[in-house]
């Protein structure tokens, strides 16, 4: 069997209606990131580089990546994805095919901490510890490029999705 290492343990502290903390470990790396890192300076890229699943990239994310030009790096986990952001790998992660509430509020809390923007596809605030846990899409990206993913996935919603 493949030996995978693009898989993360996640953590994180809901406090006062927030995330307050959290921290994402890749055990496969050694590296554990933390809501408590510095945040960084982010830099506009010249070719977006975009998390994509290995197994299931969406209709919508496939027709993101064309309308950005951008190039897909295919990899694991949810945890996995938004830790490539965090680390520069990528510039980008946009998941629209599902998860749960526990597959990105740790990964979440560190992005922000990190600087970077995070949202619902629609540009709407990711909202946590609901009665129901599904969270149905999320972004997660450099915030020099919100803006402009932001306005590409609304159209594209509007004419195709």
């Amino acid at each position: 069997s493949e030996n995978r290492h693009d898989w993360a343990v996640h953590v994180a502290l809901w406090e006062r209606g927030e995330l307050a903390a959290g921290a994402v470990s890749l055990p496969a790396e050694g590296i554990v990131l933390s809501a408590a890192d510095a945040p960084k300076e982010w830099e506009r890229p010249a070719r977006i580089r975009l998390a994509v699943s290995r197994s299931r990239a969406t209709a919508l994310v496939q027709a993101l990546a064309q309308e950005l030009d951008a190039e897909l790096v295919p990899m694991g986990s949810a945890g996995f994805k938004v830790a490539a952001v965090v680390r520069g790998d990528v510039d980008a992660y946009v998941h629209t095919g599902g998860q749960y509430e526990w597959d990105s509020a740790a990964p979440v809390a560190v992005a922000r901490a990190a600087g970077l923007f995070t949202s619902r596809v629609d540009g709407s605030p990711l909202q946590y510890n609901r009665e129901n846990p599904y969270l149905p899409d999320l972004v997660v990206c450099n915030p020099l490029l919100a803006d402009d993913l932001l306005r590409r996935l609304d159209a594209l919603m509007e004419r195709e999705f």
